[in-house]
């Protein structure tokens, strides 16, 4: 299950063309989180989407021509649209709840004014209204998985960190065991190195729909892209996946890099069974059908499982409106996120 093939690509609109903030600002999706629950796929912008009847999180059909944007659908419970730069989703191996992640990258630590982009949250699958937050601040009245900060912290062991990947995979402790995957650690946000660290605990999910950690965050995996002579640019872990039908776990990693001047982004796919990774062994880079590196010519940042021979791909490109080879258009318009479907070859 090393190589795939491009189903389709495309675009979805994910709020009205011309949307702006407060500031007057034009809106710019930047899909981070996706994830699929056998209905719908789940997808998070890393930056707010305003309005009262909208938010970060959205949720859309899919079926055989793909994703259904004229019937997106918005998560506007307020726990959800409190959370401020989501960077991934995971289900829980029974595919009874859906876990949700901020990027965890700024705190302040006399306010609580940063305290929205530190938010671990889960509810049953379908019922986001029974969203909870996971291991808030013992203190009463003070919003944030802060508790769960502090152990993350202790766990990566530098002050500054970025989470952009979560998954759950199988476990005999527990429920799961619950992976966060580090993308940038470091002194500070201007100060850090490009990660492909995993960090993770076991966990289990309460009588209350909450989810309770039963050990200690440890070091889980890490691995070194660069040393694959199929990899071009330097790159960082982006998402993680778990493939329950083929007991196997995805590592979806990106790059930004400047060459001559100009920008240059995408990212690279890769794959191993569960007894690898549990004994640290390197991945596999996942190629085309000719055997040739699958380099992605967007910035993949999500990725979801949708059945046993399909994956999703989304990409957040930041500012940047390039549609390559996904529309036939110049550029793509700022209320519009990319995505990939590939088959398993």
């Amino acid at each position: 299950m090393t190589r795939v093939r491009i189903l389709q690509q495309g675009t979805i609109h994910c709020f009205p063309a011309g949307l702006k903030d407060s500031d007057g600002n034009y809106v710019n999706v930047e899909v981070s989180a996706v994830a699929y629950d056998g209905k719908s796929l789940m997808l998070a912008s890393d930056k707010p989407i305003p309005g009262e009847g909208r938010s970060a999180v959205f949720k859309l059909p899919l079926d055989s021509r793909g994703p259904d944007d004229t019937r997106l659908e918005y998560l506007t419970q307020a726990k959800i649209k409190q959370a401020v730069k989501y960077e991934d989703f995971a289900l829980t191996t029974n595919g009874r709840y859906m876990i949700a992640t901020t990027g965890f990258d700024r705190i302040d630590d006399h306010t609580h004014d940063l305290n929205d982009y530190n938010h671990l949250l889960v509810w049953p699958v379908g019922e986001p209204e029974q969203v909870q937050v996971v291991d808030p601040d013992p203190r009463d009245g003070v919003e944030g998985s802060l508790e769960l900060r502090r152990k993350m912290t202790a766990a990566v062991g530098e002050p500054y960190y970025k989470i952009e990947g979560l998954a759950a995979i199988p476990s005999d402790k527990g429920d799961g065991l619950l992976l966060f995957g580090i993308r940038e650690q470091g002194k500070s946000h201007d100060d850090f190195t490009y990660q492909r660290r995993v960090i993770g605990a076991h966990f289990i999910v309460n009588d209350s729909h909450n989810l309770e950690f039963i050990d200690a965050l440890h070091d889980v995996y890490s691995f070194d892209p660069c040393d694959h002579e199929g990899v071009r640019y330097e790159c960082a872990l982006s998402s993680i996946e778990y493939d329950p039908y083929h007991g196997q776990i995805y590592l979806l990693t990106s790059f930004e890099t400047e060459i001559d001047g100009e920008e240059v982004i995408g990212g690279y796919l890769w794959v191993m069974p569960l007894e690898d990774f549990h004994a640290g062994k390197e991945p596999t880079l996942v190629t085309l059908e000719d055997g040739t590196p699958l380099e992605f010519e967007h910035k993949a940042e999500g990725l979801a499982v949708l059945d046993q021979e399909r994956l999703f791909v989304a990409y957040d490109n930041d500012r940047n409106h390039q549609l390559g080879s996904v529309d036939e258009r110049d550029e793509r318009h700022s209320c519009e996120a990319l995505y990939t479907i590939l088959g398993l070859a």
